[in-house]
């Protein structure tokens, strides 16, 4: 009877035991489904627009994946250390995400553009906009605010109404209307800066900058391009505000609309300056040597030397581009007068107008 009871106490013991080890200890509350607060929040702005842009999350606090996501409040403060979303700037509502067929939905950048207060730039120049944004589930509940993004309040100029260009043997001449630099804020510069890009290739570059002055004609010339390419010229005020720490920043306002400009060279360098011609051939075969001042265009790819006689036309006497600001003429006669001219040329073909005669009698 003793070893049967064994027998049936025995299995029964092992089934306690198995359904005990399955126990994994008390049932977890229900997810709260808080949105993870996001942490790469930037923010940049241009005039008084103020771009925003982070990830929206795609994972609870309590690491669950987000089911329901609702809308982001945007959260703007002149207070540093902002602790809460106090009055919202705009609720965002939240974009459509895409499922992968065996994961969870893939994370979506989000953007927002802020137009800041017209009075804020007035009140705190030299100060900061804080901003944070506050995701929220579908039952309006966040897990807090995400990280601070600042930027600067300084005030910005207006764009200049008036800009035009002018193509000149100098460069690419812009000129404007200034408005004239605010009144004296301490630890704010102002200044008006030229983009000037490639339309062939996209490429952008700063070509200048400018202060804007007490107000009046602007007048700046850009020499640093290429000739024969297209560019789209603008200028926009730079904000400068002083700090200590980690430097100065900058704050760009609005552009002008871009001016497009072909720069097809059509100028011609400098006429050469400064001809003289000396005659020498005593007891040799007689020639006239030319000097004159170097033409010190940066282009400049040689020189021309003409030659006349009374009552004649000019004639060109060299097959190819003098290199030098030099020549000897040996092809001359005894008992004549020569009128020599010289021009120059760039490595366009473009051909200065003749210089002011020198002449010369072969005895």
């Amino acid at each position: 009877m003793n070893v049967l009871l064994g027998k049936l106490i025995a299995p029964t013991a092992l089934c306690v035991l198995l359904a005990a080890c399955a126990q994994t200890g008390p049932p977890l509350p229900p997810s709260l489904e808080l949105p993870k607060a996001p942490s790469d929040l930037r923010a940049s702005r241009k005039g008084n627009q103020v771009t925003l842009t982070w990830t929206e999350p795609t994972r609870t606090t309590d690491r669950q994946g987000i089911r329901y996501l609702g809308p982001t409040r945007i959260c703007r403060s002149t207070e540093h250390d902002m602790t809460e979303c106090a009055i919202p700037v705009m609720a965002v509502p939240p974009l459509p995400r895409s499922k992968a067929p065996a994961g969870p939905p893939s994370a979506n950048l989000q953007t927002y553009t802020d137009t800041l207060p017209a009075d804020l730039p007035q009140q705190n120049p030299t100060g900061d906009a804080t901003y944070a944004v506050e995701v929220q589930n579908r039952d309006g509940r966040s897990a807090g605010l995400s990280n601070r993004a600042y930027v600067p309040t300084v005030p910005t100029l207006p764009p200049p109404h008036d800009l035009a260009t002018q193509l000149t043997d100098e460069g690419v001449v812009l000129t404007w209307t200034s408005a004239g630099e605010p009144a004296s804020q301490p630890g704010v510069q102002y200044r008006y800066r030229i983009y000037r890009r490639d339309e062939g290739t996209g490429k952008e570059a700063i070509a200048g900058e400018t202060p804007p002055g007490n107000g009046g004609p602007i007048h700046f010339a850009d020499s640093s391009f290429e000739w024969e390419k297209t560019y789209l010229y603008r200028v926009t005020a730079v904000s400068i505000v002083a700090r200590p720490s980690p430097g100065d920043v900058q704050v760009e306002g609005e552009d002008t609309p871009a001016m497009r400009v072909f720069a097809h060279d059509v100028f011609p360098p400098a006429v050469p300056a400064g001809v003289q011609a000396v005659y020498s051939g005593d007891g040799q075969k007689p020639f006239v040597d030319l000097i004159w001042a170097p033409v010190t265009s940066a282009d400049l790819a040689g020189y021309n030397i003409y030659r006349r006689e009374a009552d004649g036309a000019a004639v060109r006497l060299d097959s190819e581009l003098v290199k030098s600001p030099s020549y000897r003429d040996a092809a001359v006669a005894s008992g004549k007068t020569y009128f020599y001219s010289v021009s120059a040329t760039d490595t366009r073909g473009n051909e200065s107008a003749h210089s002011e005669e020198a002449s010369e009698s072969v005895p």
